[in-house]
Order: C-alpha cells, then sequence, then structure tokens
C-alpha cells in the first residue's frame, strides 16, 4: 500500500491524541503510577493476543530481541518517565514544545546509524511540520492554566524525553533491518518487557500499589484505563511500529509528533474550548509540511 508508513503514523498520532483524554481522566482518580502499569499490563495480553490469532511468529534472534527490549526500555520507561516529570517541573506546554526535538533527533541518528538520507523535501517537511507543531503548543490560552514555567532541571528531562523517544525507534527499526518481523510481535515485546521492568522499579521503591482494589472501588477508573490500554500501548504503538518499519524514522517520528495538531478539534469538542487564530496557522503550517512529507 502507498503511504502505509505515513498513514500508519498519523494513525498512532490519532489513537495517542485520544488516549491523552481518557487517561487524564483515569490519572486524576487513581493516579500516573497505577494507571501507566495497569495500562501496560492491559495492552500486551491484548497484543499477545493478537499476535497469536494472527499467526505471527515470536522466532526472533537475540540481537533483535535486544534491540526491542532496549527500545522499550529507552522508548516507554525513560522516555516516558522524564516525559511525565519535564510536565511537573516546566508543564505540559514548554514540555511538549521540547518534544518536538524528537523528529530531527531521529532523523539526524537515522542517518548516522541506519544510513538513511533523507531528501531536500523530505527535510522540508519535517522542518515545517515542527515549526507548526510548535506554533500550536507555544500559544497561550488565556482561559487554560498550563503550569508552563522555567526550570533548569525540567528542560534536562524534557531533552531527555525527546531523545529517549528517538533512540527507542532507533534501536526498533534495527530491529526491523536484521530480518523481518511482524509488528504485532514487536509491539508485545517491547511494551511487555518495559511493563515488567516498571513494575520492579516501581514495586522496589513502594509506588506502586495493588489496582484492583482501586478498580474495584472506582468503575470509572478501571472503564478509562482499559479504553487508554486500548488506544495508546494496543493500537498506537503497533502503528508506530508500522509506520518505522514502512518509512524512514525521521519521517514517521515526525508525524507521530503532530499529536497536538490532532487533538485541536477534540478538545474543541470534548472540552468545548475556542480555538485561537494563532493555533488554526499552525496546525495549517504542521498540515502543509505533513502535505511536504507525502510528496517528498
Amino acid at each position: 500500500m502507498i503511504f502505509i508508513g505515513e498513514i500508519a503514523a498519523l494513525s498512532a498520532a490519532l489513537f495517542w491524541a485520544a488516549n491523552s483524554i481518557v487517561l487524564t481522566e483515569a490519572t486524576i482518580r487513581i493516579g500516573s503510577v497505577a494507571v501507566n502499569i495497569s495500562r501496560m499490563f492491559m495492552a500486551s495480553i491484548l497484543l499477545l493476543l493478537t499476535t497469536l490469532l494472527v499467526g505471527a511468529s515470536f522466532d526472533i534472534s537475540d540481537r533483535q530481541l535486544i534491540y526491542l527490549v532496549i527500545s522499550g526500555v529507552l522508548g516507554l520507561i525513560i522516555g516516558d518517565t522524564a516525559l511525565f516529570k519535564s510536565f511537573q517541573l516546566i508543564g505540559p506546554r514548554l514540555g511538549m514544545l521540547l518534544m518536538s526535538l524528537a523528529p530531527p533527533i531521529a532523523a539526524l541518528l537515522a542517518f548516522i546509524f541506519l544510513d538513511e538520507y533523507l531528501s531536500v523535501w523530505g527535510v522540508v517537511g519535517i522542518f515545517v511540520t515542527v515549526i507548526g507543531v510548535s506554533l500550536v503548543v507555544l500559544e497561550r490560552n488565556p482561559n487554560r492554566n498550563t503550569g508552563s514555567h522555567f526550570n533548569f532541571k525540567g528542560i534536562v528531562f524534557g531533552i531527555i524525553a525527546a531523545t529517549g523517544q528517538a533512540t527507542g525507534l532507533i534501536f526498533a527499526k534495527q530491529a526491523f533491518n536484521e530480518s523481518p518481523l511482524n509488528e504485532f510481535t514487536v509491539s508485545f515485546i517491547r511494551l511487555f518487557s518495559a511493563t515488567v521492568l516498571m513494575y520492579i522499579i516501581f514495586r522496589s521503591m513502594g509506588k506502586f500499589k495493588n489496582p484492583v482494589r482501586m478498580f474495584k472501588n472506582d468503575p470509572y477508573a478501571l472503564k478509562h484505563t482499559i479504553a487508554a490500554s486500548i488506544l495508546g500501548p494496543y493500537l498506537g504503538i503497533t502503528a508506530s511500529m508500522i509506520a518505522i518499519n514502512n518509512t524512514y524514522v525521521g519521517i514517521a517520528s515526525t508525524l507521530m509528533a503532530t499529536v497536538p495538531i490532532v487533538m485541536l478539534p477534540m478538545v474543541r469538542f470534548y472540552y468545548k474550548e475556542k480555538l485561537s487564530p494563532t493555533a488554526i496557522f499552525g496546525a495549517v503550517i504542521a498540515v502543509a509540511g505533513i502535505s511536504i512529507l507525502f510528496l517528498k
């Protein structure tokens, strides 16, 4: 299929945008640690069942397994944890802005380690899309308290988050380059290994409590956590693996970074927020960049 990687990347952005809404609802009620590990565990089960149903092979080399485990650690543990910490220290607006560094970092690393050569138009498309996303993220909504403020440690965590996401994609792409792999198998290995490690880490720190009791007392949180497990780790991560397997890492990373753009109509209809001219202009610029990437 033409542009299957690019379409998958945009689909991942759509899934993650919807996921952010239901994830927020669940996190407010039972906390981020319980929700994050629970949704990753649920998604791991879904991915395992899907992999078995489609008859995908788990026959991978030791090197591919190492690449995928490292990818999961870098992207899903270090990257996501650093992102949440960045949100806490500098607010989601600046945190998301720093995450816009992920596409150029991914493109540079792919050029150095994977010999992925982007055309001039590919580079222009990445640049224009990132500019559009940055305009939307930087736009201040006077009706919403973004909690953004400068903090050096928060900036560092934001850069670590972007680098973790970018390097995680590089290692996953390297696993695909070794020999053909099914994307569901790849998603399961990355997610399950990250889930086990996260559980061990937070359990040893005393920050993870058995969520069964919390879900029993709060069915609303359970419903949203299940939805978050389907939209984010199950559909979103699988779509991202399909994307990097079928197009350049830099392009896939750029298209997946359009979550703030995709969220605009969602916040307009779900939260009834009025979209500012700056946000609309940024969305138009981002769409122009996306068009360039499709026409590269």
